[in-house]
């Protein structure tokens, strides 16, 4: 990890299992220390609920929003050249306007009750696309047991985002029986080993001054944004999101080399109007040129920064690679949420505007 020249000043709030556990009423801390276990349990889930492939010559589309979006685009960052198909995330109430017959759909809705995805399901349908479900139930259920379309079932009592591992393990599985990418049970295997060893140095038991937790500190009063690059681009984007949602405060993310034609400007500004944090997301296995781009684009960035610092991605496949940021970075919003003093669970403004928009 790299600093910049300025610096918040560490939280004196000790980020022990009681301490958290004062605000995290429904154990969200639980659930991200669980990753390895889901990681398991979803593989067993998917092959029970699917024994027979299909070959799809349009590749695959992941139809979700939010955390049930995020597994599709992180499996689609731990096959890289891997994928042998198209393998293309929609967030949307509507497919791609290419999807054919001939392209797997895979419908994400941790609830099965989101609307954006039913949509999409059913637009699916209409086209005659292949398609496959990945929910606890709700609607989407319903329908897809309706209509014979294989259901991968998902356990209740989560928040959707929580359920990470199951949306990435159902996304790579799915993609190799529809034919695009290699299947990747073993390694997602000892990928939730080398998660476990992660869970024991980042987690609530490590000592004050482990990595997660000197992060969170520093984050603390600042506004994150979040860089990524290639294979960390998406978990820079859950690296925000898991801020916004469980820490309940503004944090942005972009993607290099973009940034350096256009944000890396704004930072001369930063200053005269906020406390803004940068956290750079560095893959060990990038390209040389990305990592010195990154480098140098954090250097530049510093002086103008209340916090900087380049965090780099543990493990030798890309799965654990791409699993060991995400966990990170999941760890972080916890623990900033506890320094906070927010719990992480609830997110009542987003049920306010689905009910809200239920009764239009």
């Amino acid at each position: 990890m790299s600093e910049g020249s300025a610096t918040a000043p560490p939280a004196a709030e000790e980020l022990s299992r009681a301490v958290i556990a004062r605000v995290d009423a429904s154990d969200q801390l639980g659930d991200v220390l669980a990753l390895p276990e889901h990681l398991r349990d979803a593989v067993w889930r998917v092959e029970s609920a699917i024994m027979q492939g299909w070959d799809t010559a349009d590749g695959l589309v992941v139809a979700g929003m939010g955390g049930s979006a995020i597994g599709g685009a992180l499996a689609r960052a731990a096959l890289g050249d891997h994928a042998s198909r198209p393998i293309f995330v929609t967030r949307a109430y509507g497919l791609p306007t290419w999807t054919t017959p001939d392209t797997m759909v895979l419908c994400a809705s941790y609830s099965g009750d989101t609307e954006e995805t039913l949509a999409c399901y059913e637009s699916a349908g209409a086209l005659g696309a292949k398609r496959t479900v990945v929910t606890t139930g709700g609607r989407l259920g319903e329908m897809a047991r309706a209509d014979g379309v294989p259901v991968i079932p998902l356990p209740g009592g989560f928040q959707p985002r929580a359920a990470v591992a199951y949306m990435i393990v159902a996304a790579l599985e799915v993609a190799a029986l529809s034919g695009a990418g290699p299947r990747l049970t073993a390694e997602i295997d000892v990928a939730a080993s080398h998660i476990e060893q992660l869970v024991a140095e980042w987690g609530p038991d490590a000592p004050e001054d482990s990595l997660a937790k000197d992060i969170a500190r520093r984050l603390l009063g600042t506004t994150p944004v979040i860089a990524g690059a290639g294979l960390t681009t998406p978990i820079a984007y859950r690296w925000k999101t898991q801020i916004n949602e469980n820490a309940k405060q503004p944090a942005f993310y972009h993607e290099l080399p973009e940034l350096d034609h256009n944000e890396l400007a704004g930072w001369e500004g930063a200053r005269e109007l906020g406390r803004f944090s940068a956290v750079f997301l560095d893959d060990s296995d990038a390209h040389p040129r990305v990592k010195e781009r990154m480098e140098l684009t954090e250097r530049l960035i510093a002086d103008n920064a209340a916090m900087s610092c380049r965090l780099e991605t543990r493990g030798q496949t890309a799965i654990e690679r791409v699993l060991s940021l995400v966990l990170l970075g999941d760890l972080v919003s916890i623990y900033l949420a506890a320094l906070r003093g927010v719990d992480p669970g609830p997110v009542k403004v987003i049920d306010e505007l689905k009910a809200a928009l239920a009764n239009r």
